[in-house]
């Protein structure tokens, strides 16, 4: 939850802890009894329960037993979000063809937190790995379109995002040294794209380059990805580097003409 000192005068501390508490599901805690989410989420029992009693009465949780779990009517949330960006219409074709160029998967993503939010993807891939579907979200030191943001920030911004990080491995490859992670990012910052091996699973080989505003301010990402061992960062770079950098200028010339897309890129 935002820290205390940097709340507006008129924070709603209610409805900030009733969204911290749907964020708090995930993959790994797809389900949870009333202590396990007070205790993630910071929340004392009591007030965690009136919380999950409004959360209940609105349908975003239900209960089995004494475990909680989210409702479909979650994903209304999302939706709302998607359309009225016009992720359909602006961003999804963008990244379809891409992936109808050269196959494998493409995505754009922004950089929320210390993470990565995927907010289009198209992919024609089918073996088990980490899902890059839309609402994703993944830390941004594993993947390529996280290194490519992070190489947009200011020196003082990076600085403090690699002070805070606590990196955690996700396979034997992740990179989780702070100066290993400073020189990769300053690499993409230098290069103008990113690239990734088996960082944030096995099997994802990836490229990203920056999408900017008009202003040249690193706003989104955007990616293609490819199976580990059928393609490398060189061949990405050698044969599909032109074409996504092309996609993500294109794509920062329409955010000039959807005014709510530029300013959802600029939050």
């Amino acid at each position: 939850m935002i820290r205390i000192e940097d709340r507006p005068p008129e924070f709603v501390e209610a409805l900030a802890k009733g969204l911290a508490i749907i964020e708090a599901f995930d993959a790994a805690s797809p389900e949870m009894s009333l202590s396990e989410i007070a205790r993630k989420v910071g929340l004392s029992p009591a007030a965690a329960r009136r919380s999950l009693i409004t959360l209940s009465a609105l349908g975003y949780v239900a209960q089995c037993g004494k475990r909680f779990h989210l409702t479909p009517k979650v994903m209304t949330l999302a939706s709302g979000f998607y359309f009225s960006a016009r992720i359909d219409e602006i961003l999804q074709p963008r990244v379809a063809e891409i992936v109808t160029r050269f196959g494998d998967a493409a995505s754009v993503g922004v950089l929320t937190g210390p993470d990565v939010v995927y907010v289009a993807h198209y992919s024609v891939q089918r073996a088990r790995r980490a899902a890059a579907v839309v609402g994703a979200r993944y830390p941004a030191y594993a993947t390529s379109m996280g290194r490519v943001m992070l190489a947009g920030l200011t020196d003082d911004a990076l600085c403090a995002y690699l002070d805070t990080l606590d990196a955690k491995a996700l396979t034997s490859r992740t990179c989780t040294d702070p100066a290993l992670l400073r020189a990769a990012i300053l690499q993409a910052r230098a290069d103008g794209y990113a690239t990734t091996v088996d960082q944030l699973d096995y099997g994802i080989t990836a490229l990203a380059v920056p999408i900017r505003n008009a202003a040249g301010d690193t706003v989104a990402a955007l990616n293609t990805s490819g199976y580990t061992g059928l393609v490398t960062p060189e061949t990405l770079v050698r044969e599909r580097l032109p074409e996504l950098t092309t996609a993500a200028s294109a794509i920062g010339h329409d955010l000039k003409r959807h005014p709510v897309l530029q300013s959802i890129f600029a939050a």
